[in-house]
């Protein structure tokens, strides 16, 4: 038998080697490039493992294919330690797409500083943008509104409908009152007046569930400045689309009805654990195969190594107490989707001598959130940020 290369790609935003569902929430962005004028954003937020990533990547050829400029990466805390560093991100994502444009003297004057008659083309090179940030009197806004437009008025020469610009992991930006620097509500004003004036520039945001809170808080206009797209879990029938999908033209790896709903069983749905455990599961099957073994789904396997690999490593950062609490959570028939505190409370008593007051068990909530392993959504509801914890809290350390 040759050797047979596993199509399944679990990781952190690895394109999958089918895209499951995912449809309606790729409609819904691409109709925002028919605005005439550019009124309305979108932010994509989910849990981790839900294809937030993979969904931003399969955008930018359909954008592209509609003639507008895709511009983006992913935004780390360090883009967002002061205004000067995301005008700076900005600029070096901009240059990508300006860098080959020609631009006049005339062009160059638009934004109040003498062009240089060097007797070569000009153009909008990291150095250039950077250079018109420099010297644009004004605040930080003026200096990047004008580095924007400007480069917008030079693409649109080229007959460009747009720019795009999309961020992954923008749950990164943040204001810093007590340093006086606003990075986040700058990015907001830009777009914001950019747009006012028709300018066709558009922002696609992705990251976790506590992005769109944030923009909010830092601008209250984001709730109408916003698209906001929350991804859930796949259906039984894209999950089953994605699970076999990638393997219909393989003769040697065939899954049963009964393997396939074991899969979707373990994933819960989410993209990432169907190409982890599909992964480990193509492996089994395989090896079992080539010892001429009956396969089937190594599900105890299979969790162990979940366990191992995904969630440890978060419950090794959590205090003895916090387990407690994630614990009694993870009893509650609302686990895998909302609860709230008097529900953690009310649950608590009923397992455990030991309880929560409201008090305590907001403040640990709230702790736990600048964790990464809740999070508050806009109803005042609390939700895991990490799927599928709940069983593995169960699993590895349930309440006696």
């Amino acid at each position: 038998m040759p050797e047979l290369t596993n199509p399944f790609r679990p990781g952190a935003g690895h394109q999958p080697p089918y895209l499951a569902g995912r449809r309606e929430e790729r409609q819904r962005v691409l109709q925002l490039l028919q605005q005439q004028t550019v009124i309305e954003n979108a932010v994509i937020t989910g849990l981790r493992g839900v294809g937030k990533t993979v969904l931003l990547d399969s955008l930018k050829p359909a954008v592209t294919d509609r003639n507008w400029i895709w511009i983006g990466t992913d935004l780390n805390e360090s883009a967002s330690i002061s205004e000067d560093n995301i005008a700076t991100r900005l600029c070096t994502d901009l240059s990508i797409a300006t860098s080959t444009v020609v631009v006049s003297s005339v062009t160059r004057r638009t934004v109040g500083f003498a062009a240089e008659e060097t007797g070569e083309p000009n153009t909008l090179t990291y150095a250039g943008l950077q250079g018109i940030y420099d010297r644009t009197p004004g605040l930080p806004l003026d200096k990047l509104k004008a580095v924007i437009e400007l480069s917008w008025g030079a693409l649109s020469m080229a007959g460009h409908h747009g720019i795009v610009f999309a961020y992954d992991e923008a749950q990164n930006l943040a204001d810093h009152a007590q340093k006086e620097q606003y990075p986040l509500s700058l990015l907001l004003d830009t777009f914001q007046s950019l747009q006012k004036k028709g300018l066709p520039v558009l922002l696609l945001l992705a990251g976790l569930p506590t992005l769109f809170p944030k923009l909010v808080q830092a601008r209250t206009f984001s709730e109408r400045m916003f698209r906001s797209i929350f991804l859930n879990r796949l259906s039984e029938s894209e999950s089953r689309e994605a699970i076999l999908k990638p393997i219909e033209d393989n003769d040697s790896v065939r899954l049963s009805a009964e393997s396939v709903g074991t899969v979707i069983r373990l994933s819960g749905g989410y993209p990432y654990f169907i190409q982890f455990i599909c992964r480990e599961v193509y492996d089994a099957f395989i090896r079992r195969l080539d010892k001429g073994e009956q396969a089937s789904v190594p599900v105890a396997d299979i969790e162990r190594k979940l366990d191992n690999d995904f969630f440890a490593g978060r419950w090794a950062k959590t205090t003895d107490r916090q387990r407690d609490l994630l614990s009694v959570i993870a009893q509650l028939a609302s686990r895998d989707e909302e609860f709230t505190v008097q529900e953690i409370v009310e649950k608590a008593r009923e397992l455990s001598s030991k309880g929560f007051s409201s008090s305590h068990a907001s403040q640990m909530l709230a702790a736990l959130s600048t964790q990464g392993l809740v999070f508050k959504n806009r109803h005042g509801r609390y939700l895991f940020a990490v799927p599928l914890l709940a069983g593995y809290i169960r699993r590895q350390h349930p309440i006696a």
